[in-house]
């Protein structure tokens, strides 16, 4: 398995190729750049406190959350069907309070930090605004497991509304109940209506900024809501890699930590004004034990003070 020749890996570095990728706009995040956020409810179901003790799960609150579109180019166009669309929250009040983020494949792009740096450093630009092809190929095919995410998000029809795509933590974190049993679990957060996709042909007679005026459409209609899933380890499951997904994870067993009903449009500077931040998880849920995840909250930081 070929790993980055460069052991420097940061996250500091990844944050500069991400901006780099996406031809180093300024002032925006270095993933998700393009995004709009929202505000709404958490209801907790009455089987949460059998996953987890957390009072963020545990009971009910106030939800600002963000919708996104991948990469970090804040003009990619909403019907660009290579990207991932991201859904984060913050549930929960005062000391109780946790950060979910989530998109829209169940995978990461990259085992480890040094893959994840290399993966990036194949797709910068050249001179004439394009990556070099060839080096993209030649990683892929000495990296096979960093195309699982492009591969699920190409195998699926365009998302047609933020308020019908499934997103998923990726991440596998342990979670603790009242009877101090802890177990992995992945966070799946469901659209209670169902899919909405769109069709090759529907995709070129939208906008490059439809999923916005569809947003505010939904929520004046009341039809912004989510369930938020708990999908349940079983022994042996992969924890440490998040390129790989669990085994038959769509057939798991799974339970409704609460439901998520998005209740209105805020201004950017509400989600601008600080990050969420994937370290932030009241007591009940812990940090997962890959290096991808140890990374990125060190990454969130630097990428907001470079935005500032």
């Amino acid at each position: 398995m070929a790993e980055s020749p460069n052991d420097a890996a940061t996250p500091a570095s990844i944050v500069d190729a991400l901006k780099a990728v996406a031809g180093n706009p300024p002032k925006v995040r270095a993933s998700f750049a393009k995004g709009w956020c929202v505000r709404g409810t958490y209801t907790p179901s009455d089987r949460a406190g059998e996953v987890t003790r957390s009072q963020s799960f545990t009971g009910p609150s106030r939800v600002l959350a963000r919708f996104s579109v991948g990469g970090g180019n804040p003009s990619v166009a909403d019907t660009n069907n290579l990207v991932l669309r991201g859904f984060s929250f913050k549930l929960g009040d005062g000391d109780h309070r946790s950060d979910i983020l989530a998109e829209s494949a169940p995978v990461h792009f990259a085992r480890t930090l040094d893959q994840m740096l290399a993966f990036l450093e194949a797709r910068i630009p050249g001179p004439d605004g394009k990556p070099d092809m060839a080096k993209v190929k030649a990683f892929s095919a000495a990296n096979p497991e960093t195309l699982n995410q492009a591969n699920y998000v190409a195998a699926r029809p365009l998302p047609g509304s933020f308020a019908g795509t499934t997103y998923w933590g990726v991440h596998s974190f342990p979670a603790t109940n009242a009877e101090n049993e802890t177990r992995f679990i992945k966070f799946k957060v469901v659209p209670a209506r169902g899919e909405i996709t769109l069709t090759e042909d529907e995709a070129r007679t939208k906008p490059a900024d439809f999923l916005h005026d569809d947003l505010g459409t939904r929520i004046a209609a009341g039809n912004v809501r989510f369930n938020v899933m708990a999908l349940l380890d079983r022994p042996g499951d992969p924890t440490m890699d998040v390129t790989m997904r669990w085994p038959d994870e769509d057939h798991r067993e799974e339970v409704r930590l609460g439901t998520i009903v998005i209740t209105g449009l805020e201004p950017d500077q509400a989600c601008d004004a600080s990050i969420f931040n994937p370290a932030n998880l009241a007591d009940g849920i812990g940090h997962p034990p890959d290096e991808i995840f140890a990374a990125r909250r060190a990454a969130y930081a630097i990428s907001l003070a470079k935005r500032r």
